[in-house]
């Protein structure tokens, strides 16, 4: 290897993900932090860490000059972005070439061009690849979103040109909600980006989210690392991966997997990328973009394939060819598990704050990949993923049933996590039958949180829980009893009256189901709102929210647009 030295411009999972595979292969690992991060993993198992000065994205991992600065001081040779933040942004990937560092990812003309999602439409349109209607250009405004919905029918998808992981996508299914989800797209892309400009394609129904891993070197090789399918998301953000894709006829494959080839043949794509397609219920396949980076769920196809992605851009930005000479065979089934900090049982809300204990599972087939241990802080300023669990088996079938052992052994406490969705996915009929058949928004429309769990209400899955051992009979059982029945069990037996409850709000009350900011009141200060009536958005973790009203009544604001607040805070009161 000619690089030496590697700046991380990136934190939490995949900050130590690309920290392991650059010391697997000899390199210098240089760590960035924000002030809210300065306890955090990444920061610690590097071989050394820099300040950035700030606590929001914009001033730290954002930064381009700060980052390319700490790469100069620290006497680094390279930067790998990882994903999300700047992973995608060719003005970066152009300013660390300037300053004569190796940018570990595609060029900034292949990132501009597949990145613009109207651009790779037609790339992809050029080599044959199968593609959904849509507008050529950005629309300007809702009534040209409108006119597309008229002329090509409902649902359609408005999506951020310059979006990717799903931000800045909304689904539209009722014509009078085009001009509230245009202007809600737009806010999450510039949020997310720095761009608002959207385009609209025609939504597929009940489809499938597939895709296929690439890698590409400048000496002309290109290899296709199996399929995978990440269709088990809520609000467009992926929660279980699998691969490869279970399911697909051999014609299916085989166009994912050449047409993805032939996109980044055709771009000179460099480095390692995703082309994302969508399967619809009919067995229609469709593009539908390419991130150029690295993914969140690469694990997932290193299980099947044994190929270190990581390692292999590292190698690919030093000059090398990659390290097989063909497609490699793929052996078994893997899933990747996104343990998020997210409350299922409201909506799945962001939930940040301190994990008090956090103990991953063991086992043959059984790989974890943390951003935290316990006494880590989830800070409300960032992306919600703190860890992926990887489970790989001879067959799909058996990675399952690993994986229900697996995640029956994952203790988290101190915040809410979607782990309670995980333990009843691996058991629903429609995720564990012969045939797959969820769907991209599947979650959000029939998911029954706690049903397959045996809960009537899935809050009773974050009981945290007191096990005691008793013998009988020489004959050992573990009792489990939820906290506070034991507490209140404790108390009686001292004497002690249990805590009362704490004070429920009133039917009246709007209250915030997470801790963020407020975006915006959809309902003017003392106008009618009816039952069931969008009253705010609140955002937390890069996510906008609906909160809507439990009755009817006169709106009377509490706060004022961009205030923090908290999970269970009042910001309105319907009178």
């Amino acid at each position: 290897m000619n690089l030496k030295s590697v700046l991380i411009a990136n934190r939490g999972e995949i900050a130590v993900r690309i920290i392991r595979a650059a010391r697997s292969l000899g390199m210098r690992t240089i760590a960035v932090y924000a002030e809210n991060d300065a306890e955090s993993l990444h920061a610690r198992l590097a071989d050394e860490a820099y300040l950035l000065e700030g606590v929001k994205p914009a001033d730290t991992y954002l930064d381009q000059e700060k980052l390319v600065s700490v790469a100069r001081r620290s006497g680094a040779d390279c930067i790998h972005p990882g994903y999300g933040f700047l992973s995608e942004n060719a003005d970066f990937a152009r300013k660390v070439s300037d300053a004569g560092l190796t940018w570990v990812g595609p060029s900034p003309e292949v990132i501009e061009q597949l990145g613009d999602k109207l651009s790779a439409r037609a790339l992809a349109q050029q080599v044959g690849a199968p593609l959904a209607p849509g507008t050529p250009d950005p629309i300007d405004n809702w009534e040209q979103a409108r006119d597309f919905a008229d002329q090509h029918g409902l649902p359609i998808a408005i999506k951020a040109a310059y979006g990717g992981g799903g931000r800045g996508i909304k689904v539209v299914w009722e014509r009078e909600q085009i001009e509230q989800a245009f202007l809600s797209a737009g806010r999450e892309a510039v949020e997310a980006f720095g761009r608002g400009e959207c385009f609209v394609e025609k939504f597929l129904v009940r489809p499938r989210h597939v895709e296929a891993q690439v890698l590409a070197d400048r000496h002309g090789n290109v290899r296709v690392l199996s399929t995978r399918d990440c269709s088990v998301q809520r609000r467009y953000q992926k929660l279980i991966e699998e691969a490869p894709a279970p399911f697909l006829t051999p014609e299916q494959e085989r166009a994912i997997i050449e047409g993805s080839r032939e996109i980044c043949r055709a771009a000179g794509y460099e480095s390692a990328g995703t082309v994302e397609y969508i399967v619809s219920e009919d067995g229609t396949v469709s593009f539908l973009e390419v991130n150029t980076r690295v993914q969140v769920e690469h694990p997932v196809t290193e299980a099947v394939t044994g190929v270190d992605i990581v390692a292999e851009q590292f190698r690919i930005a030093d000059g090398q060819e990659i390290s097989f000479a063909e497609d490699p065979a793929t052996t078994g089934h893997a899933f990747e598990f996104r343990i998020n900090a997210e409350d299922v049982a409201h909506g799945f809300a962001p939930s940040p704050g301190k994990v008090a204990e956090f103990a991953a599972p063991t086992g043959p087939g059984v790989r974890t990949d943390s951003g935290v241990v316990s006494g880590s802080v989830i800070p409300g300023t960032y992306d919600s993923l703190m860890a992926k669990i990887i489970v790989w088996g001879p067959d799909r079938a058996g990675a399952l049933a690993r994986a229900k052992d697996a995640l029956d052994e994952l203790t988290i406490t101190g915040v809410r996590t979607v782990l309670p969705f995980h333990k009843d996915i691996v058991r629903n009929s429609a995720f564990n039958g012969e045939t797959l058949q969820v769907y991209t928004n599947w979650v959000d429309k029939e998911y029954v949180p706690g049903k397959d769990l045996g809960y009537d209400d899935i809050e009773r899955a974050y009981d945290e829980r007191v096990h005691i051992s008793v013998d009988i009979d020489g004959k050992l059982h573990t009792l489990g009893l939820p906290q506070s029945l034991f507490s209140s069990l404790n108390d009686g037996a001292k004497g002690m009256p249990a805590e009362e409850s704490a004070h429920e709000p009133r039917d009246g009350d709007v209250v915030s189901p997470l801790t963020g900011s407020l975006v915006s009141y959809s309902i003017a200060e003392g106008e009618d709102v009816a039952e069931g009536q969008e009253v705010a958005v609140v955002e937390a973790m890069k996510m906008e929210s609906s909160v809507k009203a439990k009755v009817a009544g006169r709106l009377h604001h509490r706060i004022e647009p961009g205030d923090a607040i908290q999970r269970g805070q009042v910001i309105a009161e319907i009178q």
